[in-house]
């Protein structure tokens, strides 16, 4: 059979998306991976699928695919991507969106400007939470990865994330430490990791080696976790520019109990049909 899908991005934060609403199809890990190599396939960092939703207080459900076949939570970019595509593919007329994922619910909201706002609800902050070997919560954390100390905070915005800040991004080792610090045993379920350039209380840089895609060029969820991770550590003030580099989204989170709020672009690249 014939599937219709969409290639779309947030700040080059790539994916394939798929309406199984009004097409019916079983997608195994195989054909995920099959599709997001990107030279014998499709390409993307991420399959994104839209579901009918399983409750009635909510929209529709989302479900979320790394390149490499696995299942995860949550993906920010993914839910402004998610956002543009069921308006523009009329499965909805709503302006606000309820949708259950994985990590829990998440409202959208579609700007006059195009722009989409997530409410990604709010950070998950006790270690058992993210999850995160550590016998009480912090601050931050001292993690040793091959006879080094690296102190990173450890939080979850729906997914796993471990912030680290840095004096130079362009210097970052995130291609190394990134692997190392993803399969670290004090993250039982793997984490995304954050490097972190703080420019001004105001503004960063970031770059986030995601768990079973490698360094994207934006991570929607990683912004928020470094924006919390800034916030909480008297570094920066809400609300924060992060810039990725795909380019940057704006984030807002007014403390502990609130939600993050993260406003930034989705893009539709073109229109295509697969084999299954």
């Amino acid at each position: 059979m014939l599937l219709r899908f969409t290639k779309m991005h947030g700040l080059g934060n790539d994916f394939m998306v798929i309406d199984l609403v009004t097409q019916n199809a079983y997608i195994q890990p195989r054909h995920v991976r099959q599709w997001g190599n990107r030279h014998t396939g499709i390409g993307f960092d991420q399959l994104l699928i839209v579901e009918p939703p399983r409750t009635p207080d909510v929209d529709f459900r989302y479900r979320i695919f790394n390149a490499d076949g696995s299942e995860v939570e949550q993906c920010g970019n993914g839910a402004r991507c998610f956002a543009r595509f069921v308006q523009d593919k009329r499965l909805t007329t709503k302006r606000q969106i309820r949708v259950e994922t994985r990590g829990g619910i998440i409202e959208l909201y579609i700007c006059a400007d195009g722009q989409v706002r997530v409410d990604m609800g709010p950070p998950r902050l006790a270690p058992d939470q993210v999850p995160f070997q550590a016998d009480s919560p912090a601050l931050s954390y001292s993690l040793e990865v091959d006879g080094e100390s690296f102190e990173l905070a450890a939080l979850s915005m729906g997914n796993p994330h471990a912030v680290l800040r840095v004096p130079d991004l362009d210097l970052a080792p995130v291609q190394q430490l990134g692997p190392k610090i993803e399969h670290h045993p004090r993250f039982p379920q793997r984490v995304n990791v954050g490097f972190l350039q703080i420019l001004d209380r105001r503004h960063a840089r970031l770059r986030v080696w995601e768990r079973g895609a490698g360094e994207t060029q934006a991570c929607g969820t990683g912004a928020c976790a470094a924006a919390v991770a800034a916030i909480r550590q008297g570094w920066m003030d809400s609300p924060v520019r992060i810039t990725l580099p795909g380019g940057p989204l704006s984030i807002e989170w007014a403390g502990e109990t609130h939600s993050v709020m993260m406003t930034g672009p989705a893009v539709r690249v073109f229109e295509g049909q697969v084999r299954l």
